[in-house]
């Protein structure tokens, strides 16, 4: 099946991170030219390097998502070497585990910046090329947490919600300029992320960490966690030309684990 993805350009944040990576390896097979963005640049071209030993185009991008100063730069950056990002994977790091109550406005107000204010700012500033274009792809990952709240991810699970409702608004505003937004949430992939907060669990219940993943995998239909292939080539097709009619929806790719319809 072709994607129709050969001379597209992707920008995916995150990309030097489990999902993030495997994202842009996945469009990058599809025939799409990366610009592989992350905090930490060391990481982001360790990905960017992977994809061009396999044959594609990728380049490695130091991006800082708290810092909005930047992206106008990076854009531009972009626009003068590609003439502008035709497939946006907004896919940014998670806060560290707490409570709801309790935590200060500081912390609410940093990760804010960072996990939705920056997503926001940069998905303004690719538009008007994709509506110049009349062809573009706004793919937000986000959690399974915002269709069931996490218990101790209160900061994740709120401020990833902000996201659903702003991206199926978005959907609705841009839809006749050939333009598709979409969420996209993981339940428990096999990440750095998922081993972090698995490990997290099993301190605080001062259990074996072997027993709260067993638990864990126990709990999901499939048996497993995810792979981040399978993630990625779920955003490769909602980034394809084929998923033009797939737009302000979330797509689950979560094993079944997710208790609800």
């Amino acid at each position: 099946m072709d994607f129709g993805l050969q001379g597209k350009t992707a920008l995916v944040f995150g990309a030097g991170g489990g999902l993030g990576g495997a994202i842009a390896t996945s469009l990058s097979r599809e025939g799409a030219e990366l610009f592989c963005a992350d905090i930490n640049l060391e990481a982001a071209e360790h990905t960017a390097s992977s994809i061009r030993s396999a044959g594609g185009r990728a380049t490695a991008l130091e991006w800082d998502l708290a810092d909005l100063g930047v992206i106008a730069g990076h854009i531009a950056q972009i626009e003068a070497k590609n003439g502008g990002v035709d497939v946006l994977v907004n896919n940014t790091g998670g806060p560290p585990p707490t409570p709801a109550a309790g935590q200060s406005p500081e912390l609410w107000q940093q990760h804010f910046q960072s996990m939705v204010l920056s997503v926001i700012a940069v998905t303004d500033a690719v538009l008007p090329g994709m509506r110049a274009r009349q062809w573009g792809r706004v793919i937000t990952s986000t959690s399974s947490g915002v269709i069931a709240p996490i218990a101790n991810l209160g900061i994740s699970n709120a401020l990833r919600m902000a996201l659903v409702g702003w991206s199926k608004t978005l959907a609705r505003e841009v839809g006749r300029d050939g333009i598709t937004a979409n969420i996209i949430l993981p339940g428990r992939i096999g990440t750095k992320r998922i081993q972090f907060l698995d490990e997290q669990k099993a301190k605080r219940e001062n259990r074996p960490v072997q027993e709260v993943i067993a638990e864990s995998t126990g709990s999901i239909p499939v048996g497993r966690y995810g792979h981040t292939g399978e993630y990625g080539d779920t955003v490769a097709f909602l980034a394809s030309a084929r998923a033009a009619y797939i737009t302000g929806s979330t797509i689950r790719v979560d094993g079944g684990l997710i208790n609800s319809i």
